[in-house]
């Protein structure tokens, strides 16, 4: 649950105003104006002056101290020279200051002229929803508790911060999937809450078993899911209407849901296999985006595809050398067990691609080699069309969750080329895999408009751009960036 938001556009008066915790929010200053009549301001000046450190320090390092009647203050400015990332992580620091002590409430003092206020208003209520909501955890005694209220002070928004409420929604919404471990998140499990949510947001649900996709002769998900003891593997298919207006764009988003990924017969070690349940990142990055875009009202038809599955060890699992057969009637040479990824997003994409959307936008936690080549401060994207990578780059930077666009050529595919199937799943090396992945899933696209994330971002230690926690929930804000240029 988000906290609830109190909106004044009067400026937070410390003489009238009882708060324990108080993020105030600047323009880059070189000295405090009278005018703004800060909280603190004479506590902020000595503890700048003790620190030697210049007052417009602070859009890169947000302090914090007691005021006089022991409030918690944490003060910070918002260099709109600088990029969205920055801004929103220089937030992020200032508001993980003050929920360091699980206040109950917040109160978000904003400072500047009209067009600032209403900037830094977007930018901090957006920040203090999506970290002030504790994500799930199983101990008896939780670190912390969620944020009940917060209070902005100095802008009051007449559309209660729509967007900002329905992207934390769907940020939130993301990260708490994610973090749930193995035993709880089954397919089977993770079905029933997909059902439920479609149920509250008044989206189509329909869920392709297993039996029923062995049946429609979707080989690749098929080959994957055998492995597990309970067949509990689907393909679920949703659906939202958006606004009903005419000729509005339709959009398919697919996304890689395994439960568990143990790398099936080509076994992870231990090193690689714990955090293996965070494998349905991409399914739960594309319900978070659903769910943001359903909360927004953006008039889309859109069309969910997720690929729920689980990648196990036994004597009925898919074995290098297979040969399989997926939905569109390419025949795949299994190379490794462990490119479990793009074997269920092929047939999810061919299910996809047959409504004949205007843009599929697929969303997995896919491979490696993406780790090794950006780390976990961007997501790799790949897409078929210069005039939506230009969106997607774009997107990027306006969202704070930043991309990087790699190749994608077609003399990549001599690499998946095989003796005895129409291609290879991928190469035994795995130096470039990434790029092989999306040469990979190319084939299964039939030339729509296309982008493909491989969200080497999902998990970054300490927290990465507004999001303050290891699990990112990377994605949601880029799509619906995404979205408005469309």
């Amino acid at each position: 649950m988000l906290a609830t938001l109190i909106q004044s556009a009067s400026s937070f008066d410390p003489e009238t105003i009882k708060a324990s915790h108080i993020l105030v929010i600047l323009p880059k200053l070189e000295k405090l104006p009278k005018k703004y009549a800060i909280p603190g301001a004479d506590i902020l000046n000595k503890l700048l002056d003790r620190r030697r450190i210049k007052l417009s320090k602070i859009s890169q390092t947000p302090v914090s101290a007691n005021l006089d009647n022991g409030a918690l203050c944490s003060w910070v400015m918002i260099d709109t020279g600088k990029t969205v990332f920055e801004q929103q992580t220089a937030v992020r620091k200032a508001i993980q200051q003050l929920l360091t002590e699980n206040p109950e409430a917040l109160h978000l003092a904003i400072y500047g002229n009209n067009s600032q206020r209403l900037y830094f208003s977007e930018i901090a209520v957006y920040t203090a929803w999506i970290n002030g909501a504790a994500l799930p955890v199983r101990k008896q005694k939780p670190e912390r508790t969620s944020l009940a209220h917060i209070y902005l002070h100095g802008y009051k928004d007449t559309g209660n911060f729509t967007l900002q409420r329905a992207l934390a929604e769907g940020n939130l919404l993301a990260r708490g999937l994610t973090v749930l471990p193995p035993n709880e998140l089954t397919p089977k499990t993770y079905c029933e809450q997909i059902k439920k949510l479609a149920k509250n947001e008044g989206w189509a649900y329909q869920a392709h078993s297993l039996g029923e996709l062995e049946k429609m002769g979707a080989g690749a998900f098929s080959a994957v899911a055998q492995g597990s003891d309970t067949e509990d593997a689907a393909i679920v298919h949703l659906h939202f209407s958006g606004s009903n207006q005419k000729n509005q764009k339709h959009i398919a988003l697919v996304g890689k849901g395994i439960c568990y990924d143990t790398g099936g017969h080509n076994l992870k070690p231990p090193r690689h296999m714990l955090g293996m349940h965070e494998d349905m990142n991409g399914s739960a990055v594309a319900l978070g985006i659903l769910l943001a875009a359903t909360r927004a009202g953006m008039p889309f038809d859109i069309d969910c595809w997720l690929a729920i599955a689980q990648n196990h060890i036994s004597p009925r699992a898919y074995k290098q050398n297979d040969v399989i057969t997926a939905l569109n009637g390419l025949t795949i040479e299994i190379i490794h067990t462990d490119a479990e990824g793009r074997m269920v997003l092929a047939d999810t994409l061919s299910l996809a691609e047959k409504q004949k959307p205007d843009i599929i936008i697929d969303f997995a936690t896919l491979t490696g080699s993406m780790h090794t080549a950006l780390g976990s401060r961007f997501s790799g994207i790949f897409c078929n069309q210069e005039s939506l990578t230009q969106k997607a780059l774009a997107a990027g930077r306006k969202s704070g969750e930043r991309v990087c666009i790699f190749p994608m050529e077609d003399d990549y595919d001599e690499e998946l080329e095989s003796d005895i199937a129409d291609v290879k799943q991928c190469a035994l090396g795995g130096e470039y895999d990434h790029i092989l992945a999306a040469r990979f899933l190319h084939r299964f696209i039939n030339g729509t408009p296309w982008i493909h994330m491989d969200l080497s971002a999902s998990n970054h230690k300490d927290g990465l751009g507004a999001v303050g926690s290891n699990i990112t929930g990377f994605g949601v804000n880029w799509a619906v960036e995404l979205f408005k240029q469309l």
